[in-house]
């Protein structure tokens, strides 16, 4: 049971960053305390992957960190990485006999229930007495102020205060505000004079307005695309919504987009170059929506077909047309007027500088003993198990060095 004292460390947040280290702390002998607004710890892993927890990708390492995790500073994430990988958390959840399986593209999820990843973390935490640490929990404790003063951290929460020379925010970023999430991390790295990289609502769902409202129509029908924003592009899923667009390809490529900037989407990507000519050639009364028919629901065949312009039999379709009429099915522009928000965003991207960090213990530059990790710091991972890897190594890395 937490109480007023002093500890070696206080985390603030008791998500997966705050957790991983916590238990990394505690293992070394460290006395800690965490301390967290919510009813229990890992809140938002117990919501991830379905309640099944998407917890790390192999593809999560520091060879894949500058292409796979947005930042101001691309390196930034690799010497964290590159300490703590995919495979040393996946065998600690083999060391705990939770069974798991990859789904697609590396992704690692547990075959029965989230909770047995929350459950392994705080098993963890327990093995710090038998190391001559401790790790306290404080739940449901909003709080109330935060100051350093004579080289301590003294943090007030539900009328109780505790002090310690190390101050872990792991209190992540403001997506999903329903779950309590806020930009208090980013309040406290300002009171301690570190920048920040602007928020943004990250992997999250694009809302359609204009001549794409069309689309909205088809509400929960989905097709396997590449969506292409700029120069990125995903290939998988891509979800009609009846306020845009969404799925995991599409949550992908809006981590990179700005508002105001065009998307395209190839809804045939496994068809050639000329496959309309060529069809027409096989098949001459075929028309353009029984052909988009064969690869597409019928409901999204017919609204693209329409929007092309149907003219009845291929045969009819002069080459050089059918030819555009391929190029605009390859990358179908859309112009999302926005996005659904912190709200639905299952990450935020930007955050606290890394340009005030150090890579390799996640301490403040300028103030000693202030530690920021996981979700708060401006490293946003992609979609399937990427940002949690991030808060474990991230967590590591601080735990490592309190």
């Amino acid at each position: 049971m937490a109480k007023s004292g002093n500890y070696d460390a206080i985390i603030l947040g008791a998500g997966g960053a705050g957790l991983m280290c916590a238990l990394t702390a505690g293992q070394r002998g460290r006395r800690v305390l965490v301390i967290d607004h919510a009813s229990g710890p890992g809140k938002k892993i117990l919501i991830s992957g379905g309640g099944r927890c998407n917890f790390t990708n192999v593809n999560a390492t520091s060879a894949n960190a500058q292409e796979r995790y947005l930042s101001a500073n691309p390196h930034f994430a690799k010497s964290a990485l590159g300490r703590y990988t995919p495979t040393d958390f996946i065998e600690m959840v083999q060391a705990h006999g939770i069974a798991f399986h990859e789904k697609t593209l590396g992704q690692l999820f547990c075959d029965d229930s989230a909770r047995q990843i929350v459950e392994m973390l705080m098993d963890e935490c327990d093995k710090s007495e038998a190391a001559g640490g401790r790790v306290d929990f404080a739940f449901h404790a909003p709080i109330s102020d935060v100051r350093r003063a004579d080289d301590l951290y003294h943090v007030v929460y539900n009328g109780l205060k505790a002090s310690a020379p190390a101050l872990v925010i792991a209190t992540g970023g403001p997506s999903i505000p329903k779950m309590g999430a806020t930009g208090f991390a980013y309040d406290l790295a300002r009171q301690f004079g570190l920048k920040i990289v602007e928020p943004r609502p990250a992997l999250v769902p694009f809302t359609l307005g204009g001549d794409d409202v069309l689309f909205r129509e088809l509400s929960g029908v989905s097709a396997d695309v590449e969506a292409r924003c700029g120069k990125v592009r995903f290939r998988e899923a891509a979800l009609l919504t009846h306020k845009g667009l969404s799925g995991p390809a599409v949550l992908q490529i809006s981590s990179y987009w700005r508002h105001g900037q065009p998307i395209g989407v190839d809804f045939l990507p496994d068809q050639p170059s000329g496959w309309l000519r060529d069809l027409k050639r096989e098949k001459p009364r075929t028309t353009i929506k029984s052909a988009l028919s064969a690869s597409l629901s019928s409901r999204l065949a017919d609204i693209l077909a329409d929007r092309i312009g149907d003219g009845g039999n291929l045969a009819d379709w002069p080459d050089r047309r059918l030819e555009e009429a391929e190029r605009k099915l390859s990358d179908w522009p859309f112009t999302p007027n926005g996005t659904e928000g912190y709200a639905k965003a299952e990450v935020t991207a930007g955050g606290i500088s890394t340009d005030g960090l150090s890579q390799k213990t996640m301490e403040a530059r300028t103030v000693p003993g202030l530690f920021f990790i996981g979700e708060a710091v401006d490293v946003t991972g992609w979609l399937g198990g990427y940002n949690f890897q991030w808060a474990w190594a991230s967590g590591v890395a601080a735990g490592s060095s309190l």
